[in-house]
């Protein structure tokens, strides 16, 4: 069963759920997070401390909205615009990744947030 999260980026808070997978399970168990992301483009990732390695869900195609784990740098990934390796309208990640949840709704609304010092992640 999925796990209800709750995303909190400044003033935005975007309702999202983390799989019912080994590594995005493994990701519930260490909430909350409240890290100072990092930008590539339309992304927002941070490292978490969770060591998964790449599993069944490994792809480099994504959407925006999607919630991915980076094996290479133990970090999450949230999804949404383009990202500097886009050449379509969808993000394109730096590596493969493990797609470990989604944002349910806008999740461009993120956009705007741009330059921001902290990030939340919490169970709903």
């Amino acid at each position: 069963m999925p796990t209800k999260i709750l995303i909190t980026v400044n003033r935005i808070k975007l309702e999202a759920e983390l799989y019912d997978t080994p590594c995005a399970q493994a990701i519930a168990k260490e909430l909350p997070f409240s890290e100072r992301p990092t930008e590539w483009g339309d992304e927002f990732y941070f490292e978490v401390p969770v060591d998964c390695p790449s599993d069944a869900t490994a792809t480099t195609r994504v959407k925006i909205g999607d919630i991915a784990y980076w094996p290479q740098g133990k970090a999450l990934a949230i999804f949404f615009g383009r990202t500097p390796m886009s050449t379509g309208p969808d993000p394109v990640p730096a590596g493969s990744v493990n797609s470990v949840g989604r944002i349910i709704g806008d999740a461009s609304v993120l956009q705007k947030e741009k330059g921001a010092r902290k990030i939340r992640i919490e169970k709903a």
